[in-house]
């Protein structure tokens, strides 16, 4: 008798609430107070996966912002922040619709891959949900840190 190792299909959320680039902000705070949600994988009229937009990225929408750091040298600028990340920032903070406050290009997995991986990937990346794709990038599901939890109770409870 082998013992196989879980995968992501076993424990991802099939067909998830998502939501779409061109759509407003407003929306997407309601779907997510609706369906109890805490991120939205955003997706294009086919179906691909073009970002994801958490509490997070809502979140930033309420951060004060701060102009990059610099002094002047010689009649020369020198940043020491990005002046890339003040400009994301402020495209996020001052966007009306999702495809300005989501994440683009979302870290993904793919549904044979190996449970474990998609948690040491959460960790490594920081983050709470993982959009479950294809070769193509359409979208299958999504795992989320609660379904890596879900997963554990079974063998907490055979430990007992």
């Amino acid at each position: 008798m082998s013992i196989t190792a879980p995968l992501v299909k076993d424990f991802m959320t099939p067909n998830p609430v998502v939501i779409h680039p061109a759509d407003s902000v407003e929306a997407a705070v309601k779907l997510m107070e609706e369906h109890r949600i805490s991120g939205l994988p955003v997706t294009d009229e086919r179906g691909k996966v073009v970002g994801i937009l958490s509490e997070g990225d809502l979140l930033v929408r309420e951060s004060p912002l701060k102009p990059p750091l610099y002094i002047t040298f010689l009649g020369s600028i020198i940043y020491f922040d990005s002046p890339a990340h003040f400009h994301q920032h402020m495209k996020k903070t001052l966007g009306m619709f999702v495809q300005d406050a989501m994440t683009a290009n979302p870290i993904t997995t793919h549904p044979n891959a190996l449970l474990s991986e998609a948690a040491q990937l959460m960790l490594d990346k920081r983050v709470n949900r993982l959009p479950v794709v294809d070769e193509q990038r359409q979208l299958l599901g999504i795992i989320t840190r609660h379904d890596l939890l879900f997963a554990l109770q079974p063998q907490a409870a055979s430990v007992e």
